[in-house]
């Protein structure tokens, strides 16, 4: 081996370690760090740093920490959304300089040349985006000096629990400082917003945000609203069909069709807690086609009502839920739009009645604005009820 005082930091490279390889990671990564290997966790790619085919570096990035407070409040995000968007994060789980390769700088380099290519390799390997990196350091062995170097944001310390095959350890360990570093300049603004941007939406995957007791406790709001279906097309309640939809816009989902991927999603617990109805031994999740013909023929004014009910029992002030009597995000777009819920921010609701697009008229008590909006295409003209239920933090 050639003397360490030789390397040439440019000359150092990164790649993702081999299917082979990963036997040869794991060894090294046990005898050297000081916790140890690390399994693959959901997500998962391994780097090594080479300088003339010499591994230098092992780096492992793995599923972002389920819960930690000092990154969520950072982040500013909403617990409803929170899970649905940890993809979006990883977590430097494991970084190590291997014996013999302590250069000054290395550390550094290293560093940068991962964060310049994990982007494109995360979304060759798992088909989606990252927006932001976290890590943890220990402070009685590190001060975090690589990572305050790379610019990485200290946020606060964890609470000293950590991870086991059981939950979390029942006493509190050594707090953790917590760094983390954003992939885009609004990252921050991104996962926090009340309804994610569709670029960043990972389809097939969501995550319910509700606790089993407001699962089953949202059909129980909407068994006041009359049924608009004849009585032989109702194969699912009423009430089951608004609940899902009312749960998956709380979890930040918009348009038909995303309600219903949200929906297909859901565990067969959740689905009884929703209270579907069961066949053949399953609980069956209502089809796009049904989801889509009761919002468009349900009356917007009682489901707001039974929303705002819901929201004051719970007493969840979140932003990312309107009932706006437009077409909702364009999803049917060859049929002439009709009035039906979607989620609307209040920021926009207010610029769009402040601008003169929505005038506004009478609204009863101060629960709800409506607006009533008119506009032509062609000889169609058309006329939308928009409401603000009392959850939606004012502007």
């Amino acid at each position: 081996m050639r003397e360490v005082t030789d390397l040439n930091l440019l000359e150092v490279f990164v790649r993702p370690v081999y299917l082979p390889e990963e036997q040869q990671f794991q060894k090294l990564m046990q005898e050297h760090h000081y916790l140890g290997a690390l399994p693959k966790i959901s997500e998962t790619i391994w780097y090594v740093a080479l300088w003339q085919e010499q591994w230098v570096a092992l780096l492992g990035f793995s599923a972002a920490a389920l819960k930690c407070s000092a990154r969520d409040r950072w982040i500013g995000w909403d617990f409803r959304h929170q899970y649905d968007r940890l993809k979006l994060i990883t977590n430097n789980s494991r970084f190590l300089i291997l014996p013999k390769w302590h250069v000054q700088n290395l550390a550094s380099r290293i560093l940068s040349l991962c964060q310049k290519r994990l982007l494109a390799d995360w979304q060759a390997a798992f088909g989606h985006q990252l927006l932001l990196l976290e890590t943890f350091v220990d402070p009685q062995r590190f001060s975090g000096t690589v990572y305050k170097a790379a610019n990485w944001k200290y946020v606060g310390d964890t609470k000293g629990f950590r991870r086991t095959r059981q939950g979390y350890s029942s006493k509190a360990q050594t707090p953790k400082m917590v760094f983390v570093k954003p992939l885009k300049s609004d990252a921050q603004a991104l996962l926090s917003q009340p309804i994610l941007d569709p670029a960043y939406r990972i389809t097939g995957d969501s995550k319910i945000m509700l606790s089993a007791e407001q699962m089953r406790s949202l059909p129980d709001f909407f068994t006041t609203i009359s049924d608009p279906r004849r009585s032989q097309g109702q194969r699912h309640r009423l009430a089951a069909v608004l609940a899902i939809a009312a749960g998956a816009i709380l979890c930040g989902m918009r348009g038909y069709q995303a309600i219903s991927d949200w929906a297909e999603s859901l565990s067969q617990n959740a689905l009884e807690r929703f209270g579907c109805r069961r066949r053949n031994g399953k609980y069956v999740v209502p089809s796009l086609s049904i989801i889509r013909n009761i919002l468009i023929s349900v009356d917007p004014i009682d489901l707001d009502r039974a929303l705002q009910l819901w929201n004051q029992r719970y007493g969840q002030q979140d932003e990312s839920l309107a009932i706006d009597g437009k077409t909702m995000c364009n999803a049917i777009a060859e049929r002439p739009p009709m009035k039906q819920p979607m989620a609307l921010p209040a920021e926009r609701l207010n610029k769009l009645t402040q601008n003169g697009f929505l005038p506004q008229t009478a609204a009863g008590t101060g629960a709800s604005r409506i607006a009533a909006i008119t506009s032509s295409t062609g000889t169609m003209t058309k006329t939308a009820v928009v409401y603000t239920p009392v959850m939606v933090r004012k502007t």
